[in-house]
């Protein structure tokens, strides 16, 4: 008896290991051009990836039309050869612009945070994420006190950088936070 139930215990640990080493193994590209499920509320990229209008003064840009950025390779005088973002021109048109933007707080330090397209633990610093993927955020007046993780909904203006490698790409500045969850 003790010999069958190896022998069953056996097959069924086979089993399970082949399930596993048949598992599909997704590459980056087919992960990219997943579907992704976002919240109910959370604002839709438009099919032609253009930022969707909220109302006169603020425009409601999405993670994915931040992600549609391109980097090229130029000297740089301390660090050697460095990748520069190139901004799409429709990113290009919001500079200083009123916007909306959804997305986690991620702090940076104890009085800094930034907005990401996702959790800290998946974030631009300890993620497979790129430096797209992630927004500085200097509220107007005081700096209010947030928990990692949390899901906001933030309004101020849009700002890009093409040229500080030392600096975040994307910025929202005078932000105030009009929705947390």
């Amino acid at each position: 008896m003790q010999i069958k139930t190896l022998v069953i215990i056996s097959l069924v640990l086979a089993g399970a290991l082949s399930a596993f080493t048949t598992l599909p193994i997704r590459s980056e590209d087919q992960s990219k051009t997943q579907k992704k499920v976002t919240p109910k509320n959370q604002v839709q990229t438009q099919k032609n990836n253009q930022p969707k209008i909220q109302s006169k003064d603020k425009t409601s840009i999405t993670w994915g039309q931040l992600g549609q950025i391109d980097f090229v390779k130029k000297k740089h005088k301390t660090y050697g050869e460095v990748m520069y973002p190139v901004v799409n021109a429709q990113l290009k048109k919001l500079q200083n612009k009123k916007i909306v933007a959804k997305g986690f707080i991620v702090p940076i330090d104890n009085k800094n945070y930034a907005l990401s397209k996702n959790v800290f633990a998946q974030c631009f610093f300890c993620g497979n994420a790129g430096p797209e993927t992630i927004m500085g955020i200097h509220f107007k007046g005081t700096t209010p006190k947030l928990k990692t993780d949390t899901y906001v909904t933030i309004e101020g203006e849009f700002r890009y950088n093409d040229s500080n490698v030392d600096d975040w790409i994307y910025h929202i500045d005078n932000a105030v936070i009009t929705e947390k969850k």
